[in-house]
């Protein structure tokens, strides 16, 4: 049995976020929902949480609580909000190949 959600956040709305991405993913994890819940931001995302404090610090406590946070370096690189999303507590690198391991995999993936 699969024990892993993994949510491609690419949406700029708030409301998005906070009830479906930032709610399920967390409470997924501290719940025990699932034992690995990853989230990979990717694009308008980015610039939603580099621009909104109460989203820096959702993704900071889901950070701290086990969701491992996920940031595309290049989208970032491309916003010129890399600072603030390194302050936010979530890895940043080059995600193309994690994107595309995923579909190889076969992996379940909500895109939101």
């Amino acid at each position: 049995m699969n024990n892993t959600a993994r949510i491609l956040w690419t949406s700029d709305n708030k409301e998005t976020a906070l009830n479906m991405v930032c709610l399920y993913a967390h409470n997924a994890k501290k719940l025990g929902w699932i034992e690995n819940v990853q989230v990979l931001i990717w694009g308008a995302s980015q610039t939603l949480i580099a621009n909104d404090n109460e989203l820096q610090e959702k993704v900071k406590q889901m950070a701290k609580d086990g969701v491992e946070i996920i940031a595309c370096q290049k989208c970032a690189e491309n916003l010129g909000i890399v600072d603030e999303l390194k302050s936010c507590d979530m890895q940043i690198y080059y995600t193309g190949e994690l994107l595309s391991s995923w579909v190889k995999e076969g992996s379940s993936i909500i895109s939101v």
